[in-house]
């Protein structure tokens, strides 16, 4: 049995790859404008960005039970909510305060 202490540190190892992954979108969206080679900036953002967050769910699928992977997809999908929230702009958040 999978102690709670495992599937708290695999949904906060999820989080933290979901908030490199996202964080790491967004720089690149940002700067997207700013380069010269906007397409090679893009793909090395996705290869990066992919490959770590596929090294972190396999190294996690690697202990063998299949609760500590959810807890980490759910920990990832966290940090999206999260940070997409933050990012946005500041007319959504006034039309989304209104009633």
């Amino acid at each position: 049995m999978i102690s709670p202490f495992s599937l708290i540190l695999s949904a906060i190892l999820g989080a933290l790859l979901g908030l490199v992954f996202f964080q790491g979108l967004w720089i690149t969206v940002r700067r997207l404008e700013q380069t010269r080679h906007p397409i090679v900036w893009m793909l090395g953002s996705l290869l990066l960005r992919f490959g770590l967050v596929l090294v972190g769910f396999f190294l996690l699928a690697r202990q063998g039970d299949w609760t500590l992977l959810l807890a980490a997809v759910a920990g990832f999908t966290l940090a999206r909510l999260l940070i997409t929230r933050q990012r946005r702009p500041a007319d959504l958040k006034a039309q989304r305060s209104k009633p």
